[in-house]
């Protein structure tokens, strides 16, 4: 039954991940959740217990994730579904944010993943079935966002590696779905959980309206409803033949359309280019 399968969510304390797992302990499925505080998790959703196992891990330490990977497995005995959820949004231009900043993005956004998955790997292998889902977001479609350039080559990462793991692993009956949210009514854009940068600069204008936007306005105002994300994610992995690509929320659709068209647009119209290059 697809009640009996088990799930890994990471960054499990809030937003999405939090939802995804309320809505997977509702409805009987067993969830390993990790989180970097491990009591946060325990007050959110309980102890351990034989459908739930919290665990604090740092992502971006292999041999924790390696290690956390067979506490799981040790205490459910399998391993079915993987949400890799945890990340963080950077604010600031390309400029203004230093190297620190930068590779601490992608530290957590892609690299935390990418442990997870390349410890996850060798059990989907050995049983020829399971599903990862890398949760990206619009901004990993389209970078059309002044500000959000580090933030959005940390998803476009995402959506690149998973298109990839998608053929390297079907021949072992595992699936791979990129997800890219539009703008839900969590956390991520509140006080302590998207990060600023460290050092301005007053003459990126667009970059600073877009920060205030984010942190004034569409905070706490988002268009979707991330329990019905979650209900998606869990519908998506019960299909036989899941996406590569998977869209949520109106916002992400019709960005989706836009950046297609702004591509057909180029491709046209500089053509003569693309096509002069043959030999």
């Amino acid at each position: 039954m697809n009640t009996k399968k088990v799930w890994l969510v990471t960054g499990a304390s809030k937003g999405l991940g939090l939802s995804l797992v309320k809505k997977l302990l509702k409805e009987g499925f067993r969830v390993i959740a990790t989180s970097r505080n491990k009591h946060t998790l325990i007050q959110e959703l309980g102890d351990v217990s034989d459908l739930f196992l919290p665990i604090e891990v740092n992502l971006s330490d292999n041999e924790d994730v390696k290690n956390a990977i067979a506490t799981s497995i040790a205490h459910f005995g399998k391993l079915d579904v993987i949400v890799n959820n945890a990340g963080f949004g950077q604010i600031g231009t390309l400029e203004e944010l230093t190297d620190e900043e930068a590779r601490s993005s992608f530290d957590i956004n892609v690299f935390g993943s990418l442990n997870i998955i390349r410890n996850a790997m060798p059990y989907l292998r050995q049983h020829k079935s399971g599903h990862i889902f890398n949760i990206a977001s619009i901004g990993g479609f389209s970078g059309g966002f002044a500000g959000w350039g580090i933030y959005c080559a940390t998803k476009f990462a995402v959506a690149g590696l998973t298109e990839s793991l998608a053929e390297e692993v079907k021949g072992f009956g595992i699936k791979a779905t990129v997800v890219y949210p539009g703008y839900f009514r969590t956390d991520f854009l509140a006080k302590g959980s998207v990060q600023t940068p460290q050092h301005t600069i007053a003459a990126y204008e667009a970059a600073r309206q877009s920060e205030q936007a984010h942190l004034n306005d569409i905070d706490g105002h988002q268009p979707n409803d991330p329990d019905k994300a979650a209900d998606a994610l869990i519908a998506i992995s019960q299909s036989e033949n899941p996406p590569v690509h998977l869209f949520l929320g109106s916002d992400a659709y019709d960005i989706v359309y836009k950046k297609i068209d702004i591509l057909t647009n180029d491709v046209e119209q500089w053509k003569s280019y693309t096509l002069s290059t043959a030999l």
